[in-house]
């Protein structure tokens, strides 16, 4: 089959599908991405293309967010036009609609059936705008949120079919939307990510390695920011280390913001709440140790002994349904998607994300009674089995889904 896949931070949620399509061969896989460091790669092109334009400086607010997005949709079907004159028509095409890098690629090939994927709608109440009164939403929020929609509701109308990966974010679209999208996670190769009794992490500043029999507790975010809860769990942490002398905090994540508003802080929101916590919290026992390469990032969860989980309502993270399948005993924030893969008691603990001590708490008593807590981890990782897992779950239902759209004879087999 020949696939076009588009997402301008390649391989964006289609890393386990596009690596399992390569790995078979046979089909003729096309990549298109802003993105410029992909290295070359067997049975595949990469092929990056530049957005057509950006807003300038003072644009105006309700219509920045589209003509950012419109930009990215010309660019991306000039690229789609160029790979048409060489001779190149895909059987089908797959990708993100949220930077609106599909929306005029019908206009390229009008009978080529689209699978976009539909991560979010933006809401004005019910999702990460507004709920952290620390964080208010502008009264103006209500008309950004609905006009940033402008890309949701052209692409509804380009695609054949939509996907989302949970079912709480397909229920953030109107009912209209939901009507052509099915549900499905993107998937997680619980064969590869599993416990490991025997991980260790070397920590330079302790001057040797720590392992499960060490008192470890982790926080995991692409950026330390509010969305992903950083300000909740850096207010948790003074209770955490006062209660446990010989705990210590592992953070991955950079310092920039990925959703949301920047702080106004040199050094983001990591400087913000340093300097917030300042001397009630022992930083000897806390290691930032910034983005990391995956492998260790799976070793840093392998020895955790609780690992906190932190979001607003919003996207869920691909980390937690990870941490979950390494076995991991999580207390994550008890919102909307979150409960959908945590039921709190049976496979991990919910706190208020609102408040630290709770968090804190629930942490604290991890750490002191693994044992009351050692059922929580097998049965994780046996629900991201049941429901999440890549090669069983999820990538039939997305053959499934696509094959549906082709004939008969360029159908890939199920697995």
């Amino acid at each position: 089959m020949k696939i076009l896949f588009v997402h301008q931070n390649f391989p964006g949620q289609y890393r386990e599908l596009f690596s399992w399509l390569r790995a078979q061969g046979g089909h003729e896989l096309v990549f298109l991405t802003q993105r410029k460091d992909v290295p070359k790669l067997e049975n595949a092109r990469v092929i990056q293309y530049d957005t057509h334009h950006k807003p300038k400086e003072g644009t105006y607010a309700l219509t920045q967010y589209w003509e950012e997005c419109a930009g990215n949709g010309f660019g991306c079907a000039q690229a789609a036009e160029k790979l048409k004159k060489e001779g190149f028509t895909p059987d089908i095409i797959l990708g993100h609609v949220g930077w609106g890098e599909l929306t005029f690629l019908k206009q390229v090939w009008a009978d080529v059936p689209i699978i976009g994927y539909f991560e979010y709608y933006f809401l004005a109440k019910g999702g990460s705008v507004g709920f952290d009164p620390e964080f208010p939403a502008s009264p103006h929020a209500p008309f950004t949120m609905h006009a940033r929609n402008a890309v949701n509701f052209a692409n509804i109308q380009t695609v054949d079919l939509g996907h989302s990966p949970t079912q709480w974010q397909c229920d953030t679209f109107p009912e209209t939307f939901r009507e052509k999208i099915y549900v499905k996670h993107d998937g997680i190769r619980t064969d590869n990510l599993k416990p490991d009794p025997k991980a260790q992490v070397a920590l330079g500043r302790l001057g040797r390695s720590v392992t499960r029999e060490d008192e470890i507790f982790t926080y995991m975010a692409r950026n330390m920011e509010p969305t992903r809860g950083f300000h909740s769990f850096m207010r948790a942490l003074p209770h955490i280390l006062d209660a446990r002398p010989n705990a210590r905090a592992l953070i991955i994540g950079g310092s920039d913001v990925s959703y949301g508003k920047k702080s106004g802080a040199q050094g983001g929101y990591r400087a913000e709440m340093e300097k917030e916590v300042g001397n009630k919290v022992d930083w000897s026992r806390v290691h930032f140790l910034g983005r990391v390469p995956y492998e260790d990032y799976q070793k840093i969860i392998q020895v955790s002994r609780c690992h906190v989980y932190l979001t607003v309502p919003f996207v869920l993270s691909w980390s937690l349904l990870e941490s979950m399948s390494m076995g991991a005993t999580i207390v994550a924030s008890d919102v909307a998607p979150v409960r959908e893969a945590i039921t709190h008691g049976e496979n991990g603990l919910l706190a208020d994300f609102f408040k630290p001590e709770d968090i804190a708490r629930k942490v604290m008593d991890v750490l002191e009674r693994p044992g009351t807590y050692a059922h929580l981890g097998p049965n994780a990782r046996k629900h991201v089995v049941k429901n999440y897992d890549f090669t069983k779950v999820c990538l039939p239902e997305h053959l499934r889904q696509i094959n549906g759209l082709v004939p008969k004879a360029k159908r890939i087999a199920l697995p």
